[in-house]
């Protein structure tokens, strides 16, 4: 018996040791409600604001969410403030502060006050930036699993709930933190650019009593208000903006690539220097050995052209890959709704 008491406890200490990963976002009807409402309500300026949960097994509850204020110019930024930690810690920053206070208040009222991470509006998807994961990062040091939930109220508004849980992808985050994004690093972690984010499912969900009152609202008539958007036929405005954003991100791609070619291009020129001067180093050798002198070394380090030329990063040319790519979902996504909407439309008018 007490061999096996022993082997339980060490089988539970196993098994807290080894977190499992995280396979689903778990979000109370209400909480969405709160993001939906807050970001709409000061659309088009982005919002951010706080997510309060549970992290129970491979799956992160979000159980409330409060928002952040804005600061004196009127612009939303995410304030990061890990848990309580003394109550009488003077806190000058007064985002922080609202934040202490927030949480403060729902603890006193039992409501859950863990810090699971932040959520934030988007405009047609351009969320992809270093700030993002900055704030990721900074998160991170304090709370091994967090996560970002991503609104956008511009493609809602075509009858789509466009929201999403996004982390970042844990070989990402190692290269992030040596900062090392060289062509060699990235090729030994066989890393892309589809690997900086991962997507977490949300599932939504209610109380019983929730759902029965929610069973209770709904109307005699069996089409909603939803229906009626995903009919609209004025998406041209939608997909304008996209191809816009993305022909600027098609700019930006390609002055990261001039960055590329003209390393590259010095970095033969080096070579080629380094070459021609070792050339006449070993010849210059040749003589001296002839004539009974000692040879000079093939290397110099304090000749410039043996100084090495730094790398660009790769993180900037990788994230607008990324928000290119979403863009062309998001284009490729509207242009097939609307080919069905005009289909159908055929369809009735011919009948």
């Amino acid at each position: 018996m007490a061999s096996t008491a022993a082997r339980s406890f060490l089988q539970v200490a196993v098994s807290e040791e080894a977190t499992p990963p995280l396979r689903a976002v778990q979000i109370e009807g209400l909480v969405i409600l709160k993001i939906i409402k807050h970001c709409k309500e000061f659309s088009p300026a982005l919002v951010t604001g706080q997510l309060l949960g549970l992290d129970v097994g491979s799956v992160l509850e979000v159980t409330n969410c409060f928002p952040f204020p804005p600061d004196e110019n009127g612009n939303f930024t995410v304030k990061i403030l890990i848990q309580m930690r003394e109550e009488d810690e003077e806190i000058e920053a007064e985002g922080a502060n609202y934040q202490l206070e927030m949480m403060r208040c729902l603890r006193e009222v039992n409501v859950d006050n863990n810090t699971v991470g932040w959520y934030q509006s988007t405009l047609f998807g351009s969320y992809q930036t270093v700030e993002l994961i900055e704030t990721f990062m900074n998160y991170q040091e304090n709370i091994r699993r967090c996560v970002c939930i991503i609104y956008d109220p511009s493609r809602s508004n075509q009858g789509v709930l466009a929201l999403k849980a996004l982390k970042l992808s844990d070989n990402f985050m190692e290269l992030y933190r040596n900062n090392n994004f060289t062509g060699e690093k990235l090729r030994e972690r066989n890393l892309a650019w589809v690997d900086i984010f991962e997507e977490i499912p949300i599932k939504v969900s209610n109380s019983a009593l929730v759902s029965a009152f929610m069973t209770e609202l709904e109307g005699d008539s069996i089409v909603t208000q939803c229906d009626h958007d995903r009919l609209q036929f004025s998406s041209s405005q939608f997909s304008e903006r996209n191809v816009e954003f993305l022909i600027d991100c098609m700019d930006d791609l390609s002055m990261e690539q001039q960055k590329f070619q003209y390393y590259y291009r010095n970095l033969s020129r080096q070579q080629a220097q380094q070459q021609a001067w070792l050339q006449k180093r070993r010849a210059e050798n040749i003589a001296r050995k002839n004539a009974g002198e000692e040879a000079l070394p093939e290397e110099d380090p304090s000749n410039p052209i043996f100084k090495p030329i730094p790398e660009p990063s790769r993180l900037d040319s990788f994230l607008i890959t990324n928000q290119i790519a979403n863009y062309c979902n998001q284009i490729n996504g509207v242009a097939g709704q609307s080919f069905s909407r005009l289909y159908l439309m055929k369809a009735l008018h011919e009948k």
